[in-house]
């Protein structure tokens, strides 16, 4: 790949420290048996009265996720963060924040009252259907060190000094949003290496090790989930989170194995990907540089990985969605299943993005943590719904009232 002398030139000069957009990596789900509508997204105004499990929920789970939010949209710019004027402007939502002050998160009956009080919800659909799929993700949880050993071979590499990130329509009317990641040789950009080169090559000499760990297994699963937390020898902890990636296409395995007939049908979670790859390490490495795309990742500091609102996600209450229909930070009620098929009703905060998370009802179900969290997140691939609560008080308030019973 090579580009224009001008462009090589701007290159250098303009881009040689630019860094990806820091969203999570997400693993791409398995297609469903029929792919869920991708038009635009319609609000329907629905009443609580409608919304499944509404009082059971033990709502005040839900304030610490909401006040990140809110922390956020003291800080947002009303142009930079909502691009649809359904859902108002910066000014409501502070509004909606500023009431939530002192709420106690120990009265649920309380945080209930606010919402219903100062909220209206309206059921969310594409091309009028309501039913989309809901996907689970975790934060992984890796044995580390701070210095390579015999233990603990495997680096977690930092973003490296020679990598090159150009957003071609900057400088260009002929591109589309194009973003080019690579390495400058000869005076021409090349492509940066890619999955196999970068574990097969003498990286350190390009690319400082944040730290090293004890599985390739696990240190591939993190690239896909793109942030997790590191168990030190030392008994200390600390938090990894996405910092760029090589500009290679993600490919998951899952589906190149099953392919090959390497997973029966219906194995193919993330337990039973890991689980095939450990059991057969001969075949592991080779199968795992299908995936050409690597993660470089960076500390993080906080009670949790950093989502693409620039806030930390809480377990349980935080979802990842598609953020050219909806904005971040806005309130969803949820109606789904988890993977044991129990029902999934609460209330969440849309604070996440992903690669596979596209539609306008589409949903990504942030598990937290460790084992526990990848046993329910690993196997989830629901049908399901949600409903948008907006502000009553609001700018640009939606023409579509019409009630809708589920």
């Amino acid at each position: 790949m090579g580009l224009s002398r001008a462009a090589r030139f701007l290159a250098v000069v303009l881009f040689s420290t630019a860094a990806c957009a820091p969203m999570l990596d997400k693993k791409p789900p398995a297609p469903p048996t029929a792919p869920p509508p991708s038009g635009p997204l319609s609000l329907t105004k629905a009443s609580f009265y409608h919304l499944s499990g509404w009082r059971d929920d033990h709502m005040g789970e839900v304030l610490v996720a909401f006040e990140r939010s809110c922390a956020a949209f003291r800080k947002s710019p009303a142009q930079n963060w909502i691009k649809d004027q359904r859902f108002g402007t910066t000014a409501d939502w502070v509004a909606v924040c500023d009431a939530a002050r002192g709420l106690n998160a120990a009265d649920h009956d309380g945080v209930r009252a606010f919402f219903e009080s100062r909220f209206e919800p309206y059921m969310a659909a594409s091309e009028n259907n309501p039913d989309g799929l809901f996907t689970g993700y975790f934060e992984a949880e890796l044995q580390g060190a701070m210095q390579r050993s015999a233990r603990y071979p495997f680096p977690l590499y930092e973003r490296p000094a020679d990598m090159i990130t150009v957003r071609l329509n900057q400088f260009s009317p002929d591109f589309d949003n194009t973003t080019l990641v690579g390495k400058l040789d000869g005076g021409s950009l090349i492509p940066y290496d890619n999955r196999a080169q970068i574990d097969a090559g003498n990286f350190q000499n390009r690319a400082k090790p944040l730290l090293w760990v004890s599985d390739a297994v696990d240190s591939f699963f993190l690239h896909i989930q793109g942030s997790g937390r590191v168990l030190l020898e030392n008994g200390e902890v600390t938090r990894v989170g996405y910092a760029a990636n090589n500009g290679h296409k993600f490919i998951g395995i899952g589906g190149v194995m099953k392919s090959r007939g390497l997973l029966p049908n219906g194995q193919g979670s993330m337990q039973a990907i890991r689980d095939w790859l450990r059991a057969n390490p001969e075949q592991a490495q080779a199968l795992m540089a299908e995936n050409p795309r690597y993660i470089f990742f960076r500390r993080i500091d906080g009670d949790g990985p950093i989502g693409a609102q620039g806030v930390a996600l809480t377990p349980q209450r935080s979802m990842a969605v598609d953020q050219n229909h909806l904005p971040l930070g806005v309130p969803l009620w949820l109606e789904t299943t988890a993977s044991d098929g129990r029902p999934l009703q609460r209330l969440m905060i849309a604070q996440d993005t992903g690669a596979a998370i596209k539609g306008a009802v589409r949903g990504d179900f942030f598990w937290g943590a460790g084992e526990a969290a990848l046993a329910q997140a690993g196997g989830m691939k629901s049908a399901g719904r949600y409903y948008v609560l907006l502000p009553k008080k609001r700018q640009g308030r939606t023409t579509e009232t019409a009630d809708v019973r589920p």
